[in-house]
């Protein structure tokens, strides 16, 4: 799949090279509906590109994140997971993770709602703190219908 225009705009803004390594990790996470971690990548990718380093691809990782191209997840459990991050406000999402086996589901079936809730918060938070929120992640924990 190429990369969208609008992807390559915002990449270009930043003083970041567009490399194959990144839009590889790029190409997998939106072909994918995982949460995959470094390691993951790494090996998916390795058998595409038998010359990619691991650290390339935690670099590679670390740079497509923070020009907000994908989204990385800590729950907890020491590894982090990635996964692309749309612009449609369908995507937008939280997700559930089972503290037994790992899972982890997206879940959105709350968004509008979330919407009005956060807009106040955020409004209040600013006026209280003088903090502009720019995102914010929600993660449930417990025990999926397999582990329970």
């Amino acid at each position: 799949m190429p990369l969208a225009h609008k992807e390559k705009y915002r990449f270009k803004g930043d003083a970041f090279r567009w490399t194959l390594t990144r839009k590889a990790i790029l190409d997998l996470l939106r072909r994918t509906s995982k949460h995959l971690s470094a390691r993951e990548i790494y090996e998916t990718l390795l058998k595409l590109y038998p010359g990619i380093g691991l650290s390339t691809v935690y670099r590679a990782l670390d740079i497509l994140a923070r020009s907000d191209l994908i989204n990385k997840l800590d729950i907890g459990d020491g590894k982090s997971r990635y996964e692309y991050r749309s612009e449609r406000k369908k995507a937008h999402h939280h997700h559930l993770v089972c503290t037994k086996c790992g899972k982890i589901i997206d879940y959105s079936d709350f968004i509008d709602e979330e919407v009005e809730l956060f807009t106040e918060a955020e409004k209040n938070i600013f006026s209280k703190y003088k903090f502009r929120v720019q995102d914010h992640n929600i993660e449930f924990y417990g025990l999926c219908k397999n582990c329970r």
